[in-house]
């Protein structure tokens, strides 16, 4: 096991959010082998769903400002509606920012919630388990993409359930109570080279190793009354297909993408990468994309990311349309809160602004093609159909066959829910 910590990101608090990869294994000192040993020993049972849906979560970290970009004021104050100008999308009554004109033309395969309500906190934790961060230090409530890994413990896919391009380590990417078993795989470095075979090592000889594993497993077995060894070879065994047969690897190598679909994807090829992945049968695959906590030249630096996602998000919803699997992927683009309606005047900036806030959802048989609630005339508090970030959860949930008010026992035993509060958003159902 070997652990990088990446360049710091600093946000506005000073507070450092470094990119911490787990290299090798899926954390905590885990060979693969012991990974899929431990999810089988505690694969669920009952009514959470089986469905093999997949998700794709696209993080944007630092807080994006909604009325730039989906949810746009131009009847109010200058120092309210700022530089930019709405467009009409393809769907009636419904306009996006000017910076954002692929995702315009494709509205119907599209829709946006607007008026969410999140809590002033930077971090993941809410977006993506459900719980603020400070719940989360008290109770360790699992992130998406590890309840989608517990529940496909036993799919006997040779490839990992939940994948972060983002690396680990923050709270939206941790297991919590669920265990280190669901923590993501983070394809970076020596993460990927532990996909290939060892130099000189071939098939057969791969083939030998596992066999040779398999008596020593046997050998163990023997000597152990408790019973606790019975199957462990099984495991092992997985944990070899899933290096042997190479579709992660396959996945996470670009080079096999035609020239032309890597030409339309440079610049954001975690988007790309994100699709073969699921394509390949990944649960779960969160990204997170440019920095928008922008307390000083808002505008600037909007200017600059927002095409840039545009084309990111337009070619990958595209694609997952063209393959036909628009109703089994379902991903959503949202950060942490939203930015202040009344822009600093100092440095031409928004700061946090967490009663209102907009977030990007696709696909998973959702019903597109509309924008869902409104704020207020000038973006402040949501005037229709006010929601919770857990509402908007529940319903990614719910599109991926899952019940959020399951339970999985916490550390002590006691049956905790994936989410508390699971009303859902009921215009996307």
């Amino acid at each position: 096991m070997l652990t990088f910590w990446g360049s710091a990101q600093r946000y506005c608090d000073n507070v450092s959010r470094r990119n911490f990869l787990q290299l090798g294994a899926f954390g905590a000192g885990l060979t693969l082998a012991d990974v899929l040993r431990a999810r089988a020993a505690q694969s669920p049972v009952g009514r959470a769903g089986t469905s093999q849906k997949a998700a794709i979560m696209i993080y944007l970290p630092g807080g994006p400002s909604h009325l730039d970009m989906y949810d746009l004021k131009p009847d109010a104050p200058a120092e309210f509606r700022g530089e930019f100008k709405p467009i009409k999308t393809n769907v009636s009554g419904v306009s996006i920012c000017e910076h954002m004109p692929l995702q315009a033309r494709m509205w119907d395969k599209l829709a946006v919630v607007r008026s969410l309500v999140s809590v002033d906190e930077h971090s993941d934790s809410l977006v993506s388990t459900g719980f603020s961060e400070q719940v989360n230090r008290v109770a360790a409530h699992p992130a998406f993409g590890s309840v989608v890994a517990k529940l496909r413990a036993d799919g006997g896919n040779d490839v990992p359930p939940f994948v972060s391009l983002r690396g680990g380590g923050s709270p939206g990417t941790e297991p919590g109570y669920l265990g280190p078993a669901h923590r993501p795989f983070t394809p970076s470095g020596a993460g990927v080279e532990n996909l290939r075979l060892a130099g000189g090592v071939t098939g057969d000889r791969l083939g030998d190793r596992k066999d040779l594993l398999g008596k020593f497993d046997t050998a163990r077995r023997e000597i152990d009354a408790s019973g606790a060894m019975k199957g462990m070879d099984a495991y092992a065994g997985r944990a070899f297909d899933m290096i042997a047969s190479g579709v992660v690897r396959k996945a996470l190598d670009l080079r096999n993408e035609p020239q032309k679909s890597r030409d339309r994807y440079k610049g954001v090829e975690q988007f790309l990468t994100a699709r073969r992945l699921v394509e390949a049968g990944v649960g779960c695959v969160t990204l997170s994309y440019g920095g928008w906590d922008t307390h000083t030249g808002n505008f600037k630096e909007l200017k600059r990311q927002l095409p840039q996602l545009d084309r990111g998000v337009a070619n990958l919803i595209q694609d997952l349309h063209d393959r036909g699997m628009q109703d089994d992927v379902v991903t959503v683009v949202w950060g942490e809160f939203g930015r202040t309606p009344k822009i600093n005047s100092s440095d031409a900036g928004r700061d946090h602004w967490s009663p209102a806030m907009s977030a990007l959802v696709a696909g998973g048989g959702l019903k597109m093609g509309q924008a869902v609630g409104s704020t207020s005339a000038k973006g402040e508090y949501p005037k229709e159909r006010p929601y919770k970030v857990p509402h908007l959860l529940a319903t990614l949930y719910r599109a991926m066959g899952i019940d959020p008010a399951y339970t999985f026992p916490n550390g002590a035993g006691r049956p905790m829910y994936i989410l508390d509060d699971r009303n859902t958003v009921e215009e996307l159902l």
